[in-house]
Formats: structure tokens, C-alpha cells, sequence
């Protein structure tokens, strides 16, 4: 599957351009499931990596996925939203040969050694070893179509052209299909994303697809014997006898794969790290703040656990965070320096996450209204879990010294870090606490100024410091009193 304005890789010079060519090569015709199947033996010798990208399913589901490709078995991956089903169906495209001979000019993808349609039969035989070949790189042999109630079959396999027949062909002749996604990705792999919302005639209308191997088309039926590795991927809860998916399609695929999402906090973490492109930094303690949240949401009873809560919701919040580290670096500059803050996230920040980010849960109904401070308290417990991992054993006396005689510290949005370092002056176990934040030696005032506002908030969690917001937002912590 090719991007828009995405430039396509040219073939060698040196490949056959006929088919004497390709046989005098020492070329052989391999099926798809073949040429998977071998390319995946092959990494597994070589030690290279299979699937590079997908984050946390090294022992769980690629096993699953390396034995279906093995076998040779179409596959559907089962999962609720977010849990990277897309991202490894496109992953399996790298397994392909990367250049690969079809007879020039054919729509269907077809190798000269193995003409499919009446045409290029009558072509290979007249042409003979002078057959033209062309040569098609993996990235146009995956093809992919995201189910939808309005897919028809003309989408999928194919429709009769109207113009050809106007031509003076009969309905009998193969050259009068204008043929679909599917047949058009003969000799590569075609994925269709969820699954159970195809209309239940045009899943009727893959059945042959997948056992068969031929394709009907308009009350005729056109034996070409596609070579397709076909994969799946729908919702655990549509995907049952009772749910939107008809009976003998299930039973043609091979193998089901359940998909998860991540099982551990590191993986999380790790997931987000390499998804995320923020506009400013974000440092780790607030990373595993937010890996924490994602994982409370998806764990609470007040979310609907049929629909998940996507590994997108982690990625989008970190992104989040660091553009209101951003937005504050504008503000601040106004009128100053605009080098005088860099954008580097703190816990304050992930407040505007629970608003920006709500439409991407679900709640139960009995929740309605509730959802912000449903979030707002998951949010505060990952706060106060983090705080508790990484602090633990920490001398923190000095923070909680800042307040005595009623002095207050004051942070927000829009308080720059020189004048919360200002503040604080020199606080004992400063030192140590940004250490424990994975911070260093010589951390910059923006860092400094993140460390010591999760460490006031954390306090203000464990109930060893009081934390009152103020009308222009600013947030205010003294003694509890």
C-alpha cells in the first residue's frame, strides 16, 4: 500500500525484463504463503527482527502469528480498540520478497510463469520466452480495505463494465470485469479492518475467496486462482456466533489471534516513547504518570470494557502534556526572551489532559456527567502511585520544611520555572529526589522546576502538604491545616 506523493523504489537494472530471462535467472514461482513462510525461517536463522515496531508482544501474540504464517493459515486478529492489530497486519508486508516478476501491463498482479486470465494466457503462449516482465515491489503488494456497512462486492472482488459490454464482449468474457480490491492484490496480501461490519452478503462474497480460491462475479462465476494471504481484524465482541460475523466465514480462516494490550507498565512505557512525537520535552516521571493513568482508565469499572481504551490515549496524552509545556513557552516569552523557557512538561500539565482526551473513553452509562471527575480521580491516583515507586525510602523533610510559618510555593501554567526554583532556594534532598527522577547530575531549571512540582504534588497526595488552586489558576501549596 503506497502514501499519497510517496516516491516508489525503481527495480534494479539488472533484473530479467522477459521471461527467457527470469528462467535462465534460475527463478522460481513461490506462492505468497510460500514466500512468507520462507522469509520468516530466514529472520528466525539470521536473528534479525521480525516484526519491527510492534511493542509488547514478543511471548504472547507473534508466536501466535509466526505459526499461522508457518502453517500457511489466513488469519484474523481479535482485539479491542488500540491494541496495534493494524500496525502488525501492515508489519507482515516486510516479509515479502522485496521485487517480485509480473507479465507487464497485468492488473492482476500475474507471474509470467503463471498467466491467470484468458488474455495473458493467449499472450505467454504467443510471446513465448519473449514475454515482457516487470517487476513489483512490496509496498504495492499489500492491499487493504476498512469495513464499512456501504462496501459493496463491485469494492471488494469485482463488477461488470458497462463500457466493454457496450464494446460488443459478452457477459461470458473475463475483459468485461472491472475488478476489485481484492483480485487486484492477487499475489500480495489484503487486509480487511474490522471485519464483522461487512454487510452479511458481501461476506458471503470472500467465502470463495478464502476456501476456493475463484471469484463470482454478477451470477457467473470466473475460476482464477487467486494467490492471496488474506488477514483480518475485528472486535472479540462482534466476532461470535451472536455477533455481526457469519458462521462458515469464521470457520475458513485458519488461525484467530487475540491481541492485548500492553501486560506491563515498562511495555506501556515503551510503547509510548516510540509512538509519540511531542513538541516539547517530557520527562520520565511524567511519562509513567501517564503510562500509569492509561492503565488505571483501562482498568476502571466506570469504562465500558467491551470498547478498551486505546494505546493511542497514552501517546495522545504525552503529546498533550509537552504542547502545554509549548503553549507556556509562548506565553512566557511574550515581551521577553523568547529562549527564556523551554517547553519541558510537569505534572501541573497532565491536568489538561482529562478534558482534552475524555472522547476517547467510554464510560457506562450509569457515569454520565461524571467523566471528567472520574478521570480526574484516576489521574490523581497514577500521580500518587508513581510518586510512591519512585520516592520510597526518600528523606523529603526538606520539602515539607518550605511550608513552615505559613509560607506558601506557587506553581502553574503559566509560573516560569526560574521563579519556582526562586521559591524553593535550596532545598536538603533536591539532589537526590531529581536522581530518583532519572534527572542526572545537571538537570536544566525547566527540569529542575518539574522535579520539584511532582515532589510538591506527591506530598500534597500523601497528605503531608495542603494544595488550594486559586482563581487565576495558580496552584498554591502550605501546610495542611
Amino acid at each position: 500500500m503506497t502514501e499519497p506523493n510517496q516516491v516508489l523504489p525503481v527495480p534494479p537494472a539488472d533484473l530479467p525484463a522477459t521471461l527467457g530471462e527470469l528462467r535462465a535467472a534460475g527463478h522460481r514461482h513461490r506462492t505468497v504463503k510460500q514466500e512468507l513462510r520462507d522469509n520468516l525461517l530466514a529472520r528466525m536463522r539470521t536473528g534479525e527482527d521480525r516484526f519491527p515496531g510492534i511493542v509488547g508482544y514478543d511471548d504472547t501474540v507473534l508466536p501466535q502469528v509466526e505459526r499461522a504464517l508457518l502453517a500457511g493459515h489466513d488469519m484474523v486478529l481479535l482485539g479491542e480498540r488500540g491494541q496495534g492489530k493494524t500496525r502488525l497486519i501492515r508489519s507482515l508486508a516486510a516479509l515479502l520478497d522485496e521485487w517480485t516478476p509480473v507479465i507487464a501491463g497485468s492488473v492482476l498482479n500475474e507471474h509470467p510463469m503463471h498467466p491467470l486470465t484468458p488474455a495473458s494466457r493467449a499472450l505467454a503462449e504467443s510471446a513465448g520466452d519473449d514475454l515482457p516482465v516487470a517487476w513489483l515491489h512490496r509496498s504495492l503488494r499489500y492491499g487493504e480495505k476498512l469495513a464499512t456497512p456501504d462496501t459493496s462486492v463491485g469494492d471488494l472482488i469485482g463488477d461488470v463494465d458497462p463500457i466493454r459490454i457496450a464494446q460488443g464482449r459478452t457477459l461470458g468474457d473475463p475483459e468485461t470485469i472491472h475488478f476489485g480490491l481484492v483480485p487486484r492484490t492477487n499475489r500480495g496480501i489484503f487486509a480487511i479492518n474490522e471485519l464483522p461490519d461487512l454487510a452479511e452478503r458481501i461476506q458471503v462474497a470472500l467465502l470463495n475467496v478464502l476456501e476456493e480460491r475463484d471469484i463470482q462475479i454478477r451470477g457467473y462465476q470466473l475460476r482464477l486462482p487467486l494467490d492471496l494471504f488474506l488477514v483480518a481484524s475485528a472486535n472479540p465482541e462482534d466476532y461470535t456466533n451472536r455477533g455481526r460475523i457469519i458462521t462458515p466465514l469464521r470457520d475458513r480462516f485458519g488461525a484467530e489471534v487475540h491481541t492485548h494490550y500492553p501486560l506491563e507498565l515498562e511495555l506501556e512505557l515503551a510503547l509510548i516513547r516510540q509512538e509519540a512525537d511531542p513538541v516539547g520535552e517530557v520527562p520520565e516521571h511524567v511519562l509513567e504518570v501517564l503510562a500509569r493513568f492509561a492503565r488505571a482508565v483501562r482498568d476502571s469499572p466506570s469504562v465500558d470494557q467491551r470498547s478498551g481504551v486505546s494505546a493511542r490515549f497514552a501517546i495522545a496524552a504525552a503529546e498533550t502534556v509537552a504542547a502545554a509545556a509549548l503553549r507556556r513557552t509562548g506565553l512566557l516569552a511574550a515581551g521577553s526572551d523568547p529562549a527564556s523557557e523551554a517547553p519541558v512538561a510537569r505534572i501541573g500539565d497532565a491536568v489538561s489532559v482529562t478534558s482534552t482526551l475524555r472522547g476517547k473513553v467510554e464510560f457506562e452509562s450509569g457515569e454520565e456527567g461524571r467523566e471528567i471527575e472520574v478521570l480526574d480521580h484516576l489521574l490523581r491516583t497514577a500521580t500518587d502511585d508513581t510518586f510512591r515507586a519512585r520516592m520510597a525510602g526518600l528523606d523529603l523533610s526538606g520539602f515539607t520544611a518550605l511550608v513552615d510559618d505559613g509560607r506558601v510555593v506557587e506553581t502553574g501554567e503559566l509560573v516560569a520555572s526560574a521563579e519556582l526554583l526562586r521559591q524553593v532556594g535550596t532545598v536538603p534532598g533536591l539532589a537526590k529526589a531529581l536522581d530518583r527522577l532519572g534527572m542526572g547530575d545537571a538537570p536544566t531549571p525547566e527540569q529542575a522546576a518539574a522535579g520539584v512540582e511532582f515532589v510538591l504534588e506527591g506530598l500534597h497526595l500523601t497528605r503531608r502538604l495542603g494544595k488550594d488552586v486559586t482563581d487565576s489558576g495558580r496552584t498554591v501549596y502550605g501546610s495542611r491545616g
